[in-house]
């Protein structure tokens, strides 16, 4: 039996979370995530499959059914990646509301550091069909 796929929905304009897409693609050893922009066609009918507001600006992750936003989505993929980096699911025990503050510090200024263009994805075929 096929295991489930987790699907990554990222601002494809942005340079840090293209960085974060090849970080998570590299470490994926058990090949369970998908990514698609949320520029995309497909990022936009994911949306509209989850009842998601399409104004979002954030990283979703939909895994098992169940959508995580902007913290909580990234607490969730570095569990699912597993090695070292899960350790930091454990600050899923910090509330939600603080760990977004923090989220949305970085995201505010994300552009303004690490700049906006259009995804740069890795250029190896292998990686093709981890995009949706």
């Amino acid at each position: 039996m096929e295991q489930a796929k987790h699907i990554i929905l990222f601002d494809g304009e942005c340079n840090f979370c293209s960085f974060w897409v090849k970080y998570v693609i590299k470490r994926d050893a058990k090949n369970v995530f998908r990514f698609a922009s949320l520029q995309s066609e497909k990022g936009r009918e994911l949306l509209d499959q989850y009842q998601i507001d399409s104004s979002i600006e954030s990283l979703v992750l939909i895994q098992h059914e169940n959508v995580y936003f902007k913290s909580s989505g990234a607490l969730h993929i570095v569990k699912a990646l597993g090695g070292f980096s899960s350790i930091f699911y454990g600050l899923i025990v910090i509330p939600r509301f603080i760990r977004d503050f923090f989220y949305d510090m970085i995201a505010s200024v994300r552009y303004k550091i690490f700049g906006k263009s259009a995804c740069e994805l890795p250029a190896d075929p292998n990686y093709k069909d981890r995009f949706l």
